[in-house]
């Protein structure tokens, strides 16, 4: 999988505007990708709450992701419908908790899967119409990963209404900590990994994929051009000025060990705004993107050496 993240965050009419899908050819044509994950990003308004907010109006129209799932295809890229929860104020969805048994007057984990299963459901039923490749069922909430019996049911209601590979996209360092691998096709993490800390991280996260048998890839995988991210690649917050060089040795250094290790198979990096800042904006972008960027051709480079074996 040569892959990417596209139009993360993106809102009702972001798709249906001609910028998005122009985006979608260079990040084609500028990466040479051949599978994009088009995430569908919700929200819920605290870590406690049990309502998810996504039939609200700021979120794309099924007709519109709809549409970028075929114009994809019609370029000859493969599909993957990412569903991604997030917290209205700003809190990390790891951090999404209630307690581990149902208390009267208190929020619980019933009612968030049960509100969450709806959401789910209802993307499961656009990725089966629209034939995508793949369905990731949730993405880093790893409170809720130890909930293993709600996340089982939920998979066996997906399999219902989707038949494509399912995964989930767990959290950096957890790929040996959930238990619930075998009910997905496909393992896959997010993998911000500090630079020079790859041969370890392989070697634990290798053991999984051995033990369980099945396909593996980075569901996410990225560094953002500021100074200090290299090192702290997960951290979208980190204060920091610009720093090419900090994303471009942190992409060498992650290809160099991953290229051999053929238990991969392979990434969807993050990220490609679904629309792009002017390219003479690149040097002073401080963001995860690569558009412009010296990381762009590192992993151009990489893809297309891909492609020749």
């Amino acid at each position: 999988m040569k892959g990417f993240t596209f139009g993360y965050l993106s809102q009702r009419g972001d798709w249906d505007k001609p910028e998005a899908k122009e985006s979608l050819e260079q990040l084609k044509e500028r990466c040479d990708i051949d599978t994009v994950i088009l995430p569908i990003v919700v929200e819920q308004d605290t870590i406690h709450s049990t309502v998810i907010n996504w039939q609200v109006e700021s979120v794309l129209s099924d007709q519109e992701v709809k549409d970028m799932i075929h114009y994809a295809k019609s370029i000859g890229l493969r599909v993957i419908l990412k569903s991604m929860l997030n917290v209205a104020d700003g809190t990390w969805r790891a951090h999404i908790n209630f307690f581990d048994y149902d208390v009267p007057c208190e929020p619980k984990w019933s009612d968030w899967f049960k509100n969450y299963e709806a959401f789910i459901i209802h993307y499961a039923k656009i990725a089966e119409e629209t034939s995508c490749e793949m369905f990731v069922i949730g993405c880093e909430m790893v409170n809720s990963d130890r909930r293993e019996t709600g996340w089982r049911a939920l998979i066996d209601k997906v399999r219902s209404n989707y038949h494509g590979k399912i995964t989930y996209n767990c959290d950096k360092y957890q790929e040996d900590r959930l238990k619930w691998w075998d009910a997905v096709d496909v393992i896959s993490s997010s993998g911000y990994y500090p630079i020079g800390t790859w041969p370890e991280q392989l070697e634990r996260i290798k053991k999984v994929v051995e033990e369980h048998g099945k396909p593996f890839f980075f569901c996410e995988a990225g560094c953002a051009s500021r100074t200090g991210a290299k090192d702290l690649p997960n951290d979208w917050s980190l204060a920091g000025s610009i720093s090419l060089k900090d994303q471009s040795d942190w992409y060498e250094d992650m290809f160099n060990h991953t290229h051999n290790e053929s238990w991969i198979d392979g990434f969807a990096l993050w990220d490609w705004k679904a629309h792009l800042y002017p390219i003479e904006d690149a040097a002073n972008d401080i963001d995860y993107a690569v558009y412009g960027k010296p990381a762009e051709k590192i992993i151009k480079d990489h893809y297309q050496m891909i492609s020749k074996e």
